[in-house]
């Protein structure tokens, strides 16, 4: 009798803790959401961010963590199946905390985009020195991914334009992060895409901005002429702006900028304007007309000249929408936000993406620029490809050259429908990627991965990212970043 006594009294005991379990838990956060009360200001402001980790903590840790932004949200054409069966941190941090003119940094925070940065900082005479074009790109995409510019020739990417970061690490504590305060997380934040920490806050370099953009376009064909033509331009720092679009295997259309307040109002072009042609169009005309030619571009126009058309991928969506007769009547309706389009795209039409469709950005050394091309015309035959240097510094990270000293990259974008005759998206592009891993080249992690484990870490130098791994307890919180971007991830 005693011992079922006892029985029945541990029995209820449990049913109670479990029954009324939420008490103990409401009163647990409670006291932990006062005692944040007295903690200091960056601590309060993300301490949402904080508990939801503890909470995690509480719970067993049972799951790895995600942030909870809906996968449709983001700019990747894919959408992650993980975000399923992760426990989702509910991170909405979209502000612009503080503009530092003193110390020329402006201090934001990670779901914060280019179009609301550039809105933002213009007004007041600034700009960030990497804009990258399209306006929906997030500062913590940006950062936890890549970024580039056609000031990346300059600047380098966009993580290199960042002097610090702000996360949320697995235990629950807010660190920041700079080249001389924890430095390797600093530099093996970027292209972890978020499996070290949750970003809540960076900090970016700024430069003055003036009011234009003095574009010169120049045409130019034959392929060696084109590279040497890039590759010349591309070195030389008086260019604040250096882009190519290539047309054909012959044929491309390079572009220089350089900064300015003062302009011939007769050359203004405000190639932003709803009404106006797709600026890859505008580009053209320079190629088709064989001629050289001059243009002033609003600063801001010229940061988001792509957006419109989404480069020219609105092209394959609304193939009348450069039409002068549509532009004027509703191009101030588009483009439609790609998170729109990902949200409303059923399986079947993912899978014709899939297999029809091509988006993808390679980076890869200068001085293999010829035969990159070459080769992203046997296995795709894409057309236009974008050309966008950068200069790479030897920090370290997952990203950096193959020797000691900076080195000067292109990116290759490729966007559209490849024309190339039985063009089979794995196999096609497992071979783009074998061709950008032997030059020590790169992919771009929002586009689809087709590289085994092995394959991937031969491409990336994982060694400071598994360090930090090891050291901050992150493998039972987070995914492995190749778990997060292989194309078994997404669909």
């Amino acid at each position: 009798m005693v011992i079922l006594s006892r029985l029945l009294q541990f029995s209820s005991l449990s049913h109670v803790r479990y029954r009324y379990r939420w008490i103990l838990r409401c009163t647990v956060l409670l006291f932990e959401g006062q005692g944040l009360l007295f903690l200091p200001p960056a601590v309060r402001r993300f301490s949402c961010y904080l508990l939801q980790v503890r909470e995690w903590k509480n719970e067993g840790s049972k799951r790895y963590m995600c942030t909870g932004r809906p996968g449709w949200l983001t700019v990747s054409l894919r959408v992650g199946k993980y975000k399923k069966i992760h426990k989702n941190i509910m991170i909405n941090l979209m502000d612009v905390l503080e503009v530092d003119s003193e110390r020329q940094v402006v201090r934001v925070e990670p779901l914060v985009t280019m179009g609301q940065l550039t809105a933002h900082l213009n007004p007041m005479g600034w700009t960030i020195p990497v804009v990258p074009e399209l306006d929906d790109l997030t500062v913590g995409g940006l950062i936890m991914g890549t970024g580039i510019e056609s000031s990346s020739h300059i600047y380098g990417l966009f993580q290199h334009t960042c002097v610090a970061y702000e996360l949320v690490l697995a235990d629950g504590s807010l660190v920041r992060c700079s080249p001389t305060e924890n430095s390797d997380l600093f530099y093996a934040v970027p292209w972890s895409c978020g499996t070290l920490g949750f970003l809540v806050a960076a900090e970016i370099k700024m430069i003055p901005a003036k009011k234009y953009i003095k574009i010169h376009y120049e045409p130019v064909r034959g392929l060696q002429k084109i590279c040497e033509k890039f590759t010349e331009e591309s070195k030389k720092k008086e260019n604040s702006f250096v882009e190519g679009l290539v047309y054909s295997l012959e044929e491309a259309v390079i572009m220089t900028g350089v900064l300015t307040d003062e302009a011939e109002q007769s050359k203004i072009n405000r190639i932003g304007n709803y009404y106006k042609p797709w600026f890859f169009k505008h580009v053209e005309k320079y190629l088709k007309a064989d001629r050289t030619g001059i243009e002033y571009i609003p600063s801001r126009h010229y940061y988001h000249r792509h957006t419109r058309s989404i480069f020219w991928e609105l092209q394959d969506i609304i193939p009348f929408g450069n039409n002068p007769i549509f532009r004027y009547l509703f191009g101030w309706m588009v483009p439609p936000k790609i998170s729109l389009l990902k949200l409303t795209q059923g399986e079947a039409i993912r899978k014709l993406y899939e297999q029809h469709h091509v988006v993808q950005d390679m980076l890869v050394p200068m001085k293999s620029l010829e035969k990159s091309i070459q080769t992203f015309h046997v296995d795709l035959n894409v057309y236009p490809l974008w050309l966008c240097p950068f200069i790479l510094p030897n920090n370290p990270g997952m990203v950096h050259p193959k020797g000691d000293e900076a080195e000067l990259y292109v990116d290759i974008g490729a966007y559209g429908e490849p024309k190339r005759k039985q063009f089979e998206a794995r196999a096609s592009m497992r071979q783009m990627e074998k061709f950008v891993r032997s030059v020590h080249g790169f992919q771009m992690l929002y586009a689809d991965c087709y590289m085994t484990r092995e394959e991937f870490w031969d491409m990336f130098d994982g060694s400071l990212y598994h360090k930090l791994r090891e050291q901050m307890n992150c493998k039972d919180a987070f995914p492995e970043v190749y778990d997060k971007i292989c194309k078994a991830a997404r669909h």
